[in-house]
């Protein structure tokens, strides 16, 4: 991947290993230089799995109290998400939305994670004036918006955005452990691990899995035809949860 130039070279740590510099608050900065403010940033998290909603989260990062260490979620061990989620909740403002497995199968996760993302915009406290969201498509909301590609390891209120957007959907998928037991949804957090499709095979889908991804689709294939064979199975599980932040 490509990171901006800063001005300076990447420390080298090692012969073939570069430093990859974190995000900063350089375009945030330069739009409050040109008094557009608030500027928040948006990002989602849960395209991928089988199972569980995607989350998106809207950050609108207070200049003066920026958390240290604020980085993409995926450079992040889950401990430290947890300590930032906290930080970035107490000095921030944010909101966070949900796109239903349902909505998935209805509209394509793609769809579904753009129209999660501008929710997540018009739960903010005050309607930001700009908005940077990660990826390549621009949200459908009454502000300027840019899309940046690979934008939560570039810029800070994405990347901010990023763990908000990732912990709370991880507390989501731990919450559905609590009513789908046997899935181990606590510990792969939905995505398609050999361990959840061994589950799905034997226990079948959950309302909560999403219905056409090809994986999904197969094991309710060969419980339908285990049906048709006339032996006794599961139906599928019927179990529902919601949890969204804001502050």
């Amino acid at each position: 991947m490509i990171r901006e130039k800063s001005g300076k070279e990447p420390a080298k740590l090692a012969k073939g290993v570069v430093a990859v510099a974190p995000p900063s608050f350089r375009r945030e900065r330069a739009l409050i230089k040109r008094g557009v403010w608030p500027v928040a940033g948006c990002d989602e998290a849960g395209r991928g799995p089988l199972a569980g909603p995607v989350v998106a989260a809207a950050v609108v990062l207070d200049p003066k109290r920026i958390p240290k260490g604020i980085d993409d979620s995926k450079r992040l061990t889950p401990e430290r998400r947890e300590e930032l989620f906290e930080e970035i909740c107490a000095t921030a403002s944010f909101a966070v939305a949900f796109a239903s497995p349902a909505r998935i199968d209805r509209d394509n996760i793609l769809r579904a994670s753009l129209w999660a993302l501008a929710r997540a915009v018009h739960a903010l406290p005050e309607m930001p004036k700009h908005v940077f969201v990660d990826g390549r498509d621009r949200l459908d909301i009454p502000c300027d918006c840019d899309a940046v590609i690979g934008g939560d390891g570039l810029v800070i209120s994405v990347a901010a955005a990023s763990i908000i957007a990732k912990v709370s959907r991880d507390r989501m998928m731990c919450k559905l452990a609590e009513d789908c037991p046997g899935y181990g949804f606590e510990s792969h957090k939905g995505y398609g691990v050999p361990e959840h499709l061994a589950a799905l095979d034997r226990l079948g889908p959950t309302v909560h899995h999403r219905r056409f991804f090809a994986p999904v689709a197969a094991a309710r294939e060969r419980l339908r035809a285990t049906m048709d064979g006339g032996e006794v199975i599961p139906m599928e599980t019927q179990f529902s949860v919601e949890i969204v932040a804001a502050g």
